[in-house]
């Protein structure tokens, strides 16, 4: 496992993370005893960051992951949580106060068993431009009280999340420089859509760290198909469908191929962040991450997706 700088936070991260989403059985329902083992077994095999959000399965992620943790020491992981986005009884919620976000942090620690959290995110900033103060009140009210957390000793490094990078951007130039450290994106460093390089320059000018998130781009990238919910238009599933298929005649899936180009910029990307509740898929993951990829298979899969790529949605 290759091991990066975050920034200028002083965190190494695994290039391969464990994004903990499925423990909420946010894409199937899980057992709970395997998701454990899957968080166990990544941390067994060189992973060593894990992000998470009370979002997640309206809090079961951050719940079954606590599970895991009660169980390792301290040191063995970086830890990743958010504030701004919920749920509960199946309505999702927005939140982006000062007040909600310190008590997010407090609420998040007690499921995760935790008295200190490594990184906590403004979760998918662009939420909040539809809500009164829009995004400067990321800017000039829910990052601030993360940042006064950050002073008690209670998070050690602030970021930002959305899968929009001009969020992103839009919130650090808004932003007291300094404040934001990391941000996290996805589907934007993915086969299909390399977006988030445009913006490394200017994240790695203010010092911030990258972590990109969803190599699979949601499951558009998968031998499995892409899910019914997916937001994406249909040309580009079809598109990707397409590229999935000439993959399997070359006895090589595009889930692999997927995960390889998405962990290969190091270091300018910390790390990639997957998630499975499945031991199992935890390890050929890793076990993809670690071989060499095959660049004309990525060439002949970017013709395959042609004019869809780039191809974005939005978030839901």
């Amino acid at each position: 496992m290759v091991y990066n700088e975050l920034g200028r936070t002083g965190l190494r991260l695994s290039n391969l993370g464990f994004g903990a989403s499925s423990l909420g059985s946010v894409f199937r329902s899980i057992r709970e005893e395997e998701g454990i083992e899957a968080v166990f077994t990544a941390l067994d095999n060189g992973i060593n960051f894990i992000d998470v959000s009370p979002y997640y399965g309206h809090e079961k992620a951050e719940t079954v992951l606590g599970k895991a943790l009660r169980q390792l020491m301290r040191d063995r992981y970086v830890l990743s949580t958010k504030v701004g986005r919920y749920g509960k009884d199946g309505v999702n919620t927005w939140d982006y106060s000062a007040e909600r976000a310190r008590s997010s942090v407090y609420e998040s620690m007690e499921r995760l068993g935790v008295d200190y959290i490594d990184i906590i995110n403004v979760h998918d900033v662009e939420f909040q431009a539809a809500l009164p103060g829009g995004l400067l009140k990321i800017a000039e009210e829910t990052l601030p009280a993360l940042v006064e957390l950050k002073r008690e000793g209670v998070v050690g490094h602030v970021g930002i999340t959305d899968l929009q990078p001009e969020n992103l951007k839009w919130v650090i130039e808004h932003s007291e420089e300094g404040t934001v450290e990391s941000i996290l994106n996805f589907c934007h460093y993915s086969l299909n859509d390399t977006l988030l390089a445009d913006y490394l320059g200017f994240f790695e000018m203010h010092g911030i760290g990258v972590i990109n998130a969803s190599p699979f781009s949601m499951g558009l990238l998968s031998d499995r198909g892409t899910p019914d919910w997916h937001p994406a238009p249909k040309l580009l599933k079809d598109a990707c469908a397409r590229a999935a298929a000439y993959c399997r005649e070359q006895g090589y899936p595009i889930d692999k191929l997927a995960i390889q180009f998405s962990t290969s910029l190091n270091p300018r990307i910390a790390s990639t962040l997957f998630s499975s509740a499945n031991p199992k898929n935890v390890l050929k993951n890793i076990a993809y991450v670690n071989e060499p990829i095959d660049e004309e298979l990525v060439e002949k899969v970017q013709k395959i997706i042609g004019d869809q790529m780039f191809v974005r949605w939005k978030n839901s």
